[in-house]
Formats: C-alpha cells, sequence, structure tokens
C-alpha cells in the first residue's frame, strides 16, 4: 500500500515511516521546509513539499494514496488553538477525499484522560466546557464518525511520554529543568501518574492500525499504564546528582497543569484488537540507559 504521512520529519514518524516501509509499503511524507525534506527523504519516504495549511497539496495527497497517516500537529503551545484549528481543517479534507473507499485514515491523538481513573479506550476525556484540549478530542472524534461515511478511521491516543533515544519532549523537558534549577521536580506528592510508550512501540502500533483497524477504532499507544510523575524524577535526580524534591505547579510553566493530573490510561483493547506487544523498554527503564542526560546543561 502506499501511505500519504503527515509529520514526516517528526518525532514519532521516525518510527512510522521505517515500520511501513519494513513491512513492504510506500511512504509519501509531507515536508514544509528544505530541512524537513531532507529528513524525510533521509528515512526512505518520497517527499511533497507542503504544510497543514496547504489543503490543495493535502487533497492530492490522500487522493494518490491507499490511506492517509496523519501524524503532524503544531506544538507550539501559545498557538494551541490555532493548531486545532489546522488540524481540524486538514481532518476534512481527508475525510473528503477518502469518503466512500474504504481506506485508512488514523490519525495521532491523546490516550484519554479521566482523571484519578485508568480510563480505556472506550472512555471519552472530560475536559471544561471551551478547553483547547476538549476541541482536539472533538477532532478526535470527528475522525472516528468518519466510519459511517466509508473511511477506514481510527484514532491513535498516544501518550504524555513517547520516550527513546532522540526524543524532545516532556521528559527531555523535565531533565532541562532539573539541571536549571539545580533539583529534580515533582508536582503535589508526586503519585501522578502518566502513561508512557517507547516511540519504537508507537510507530508498530500505527502501522497496525492503518493495516487492519476496523473503522471507527478508539486506540492506546500505552506501554505503561501509569509512571509516577515522583519515580521519574527520581531517576533524574540519580542521574543529575541533584536533589529530589516537591516545586510549585507554577515553576513548570505550562508542564505544570499536565504534571498536577494523575491520567493513567490502558492499552489492554488495543492489544487484544490488533495483536500490538509493547517490546521496548519502559520510560523509567529507558531514563536508566542515560540517553536523556548524555547533551550539555542547555539541552532542550
Amino acid at each position: 500500500m502506499k501511505f500519504f504521512v503527515t509529520g514526516a520529519s517528526g518525532w514519532v514518524a521516525s518510527a512510522v515511516i521505517p515500520e511501513l516501509l519494513s513491512a513492504g509499503h510506500e511512504v509519501v511524507g509531507l515536508a514544509r521546509s528544505d530541512a524537513s525534506a531532507e529528513a524525510v527523504a533521509a528515512r526512505g519516504a518520497e517527499v511533497l513539499r507542503g504544510g497543514l495549511d496547504d489543503l490543495e497539496v493535502l487533497r492530492a495527497g490522500a487522493a494518490d494514496s491507499d490511506g492517509v497517516v496523519h501524524l503532524a500537529f503544531g506544538h507550539d503551545f501559545s498557538r494551541f488553538e490555532e493548531s486545532v484549528t489546522a488540524d481540524a481543517r486538514a481532518i476534512e479534507v481527508f475525510g473528503d477525499v477518502l469518503e466512500g473507499s474504504e481506506r485508512p485514515l488514523v490519525i495521532a491523538s491523546g490516550t484519554t484522560v479521566l482523571p484519578g481513573t485508568v480510563a480505556t479506550e472506550r472512555d471519552r476525556s472530560t475536559f471544561p466546557p471551551g478547553s483547547p484540549m476538549g476541541a482536539r478530542a472533538a477532532n478526535a472524534e470527528a475522525v472516528l464518525a468518519l466510519a459511517s461515511r466509508g473511511v477506514r478511521s481510527s484514532v491513535v491516543g498516544l501518550p504524555r511520554t513517547v520516550h527513546g533515544q532522540g526524543d524532545k519532549g516532556f521528559v527531555a523537558w523535565l531533565v532541562a529543568g532539573a539541571r536549571q534549577k539545580g533539583a529534580a521536580g515533582y508536582v503535589g506528592d508526586g503519585s501522578q501518574r502518566w502513561p508512557a510508550v517507547h516511540v519504537s512501540d508507537a510507530g508498530r502500533l500505527f502501522r497496525l492500525a492503518a493495516e487492519k483497524a476496523p473503522a471507527g477504532s478508539m486506540l492506546h499507544a500505552a506501554g505503561d499504564e501509569g509512571v509516577a510523575i515522583r519515580d521519574i524524577a527520581e531517576v533524574i535526580g540519580r542521574h543529575l546528582g541533584l536533589p529530589v524534591q516537591p516545586r510549585p505547579a507554577e515553576d513548570f510553566g505550562f508542564l505544570g497543569t499536565v504534571l498536577s493530573v494523575d491520567q493513567p490510561a490502558s492499552a489492554e483493547l488495543t492489544r487484544e484488537l490488533l495483536g500490538w506487544h509493547p517490546a521496548g523498554p519502559g520510560l523509567l527503564e529507558d531514563l536508566d540507559q542515560g540517553h536523556y542526560f548524555a547533551a550539555g546543561p542547555d539541552a532542550d
């Protein structure tokens, strides 16, 4: 099959594209810049130049494919609402192109959030009315609803941490923040749990979803159901030789809100449905391998 992949130069795509290629599929990757195009080509994919705001490019990429894997999402959190709007427009284009074809549309979203409860794929997140996160969840619901229009749609809910060597996400930010503050911090008593997955396992789940997920499938890419934030801080503190201590949520900027919520997620139904069995290291084991601490103090 020939898959059109957005976000093709990004972190998750670094595992998704090799997974698709190794399974014998062709990949065309969307790339806005020269640097992104070089990264996509280096991964072995054909390059289609454009961004999420280039709707005709998206339309052409989807029309010339056997399915779409939509990974792109703007992670400038100061412009989160704009990112949600761009995501919604892209999903609308993909839905129009794929309607009635039974071709797959797989998108990246987040695992379900039910504070204090282990959320399953059958649950739906609870966000305050008008919340930008609620708007992104609505985009995922719009994708699931495309099943009624003849699209083999599925949503892969990614946990707060997709970890591995090369990750520059939340865990890398916590390491950089610990270096800056001189202490590895956590919010509250640190018992709040984050789901996590190794990037290689996430890549494999996207491939399985593209190949065989039934229409309207909500999936969870959770290798670790929930890792306590204090446990993460303790590994960071040990590797950096820093004290481990509670800090106000405000000290973590926007990340403080995320760190404050207990949000474990189960992937049991996903494993049963697709035969997905995470094989990569868990988050704490991956942290202990040391690659998150190899960069200098200005790492981000």
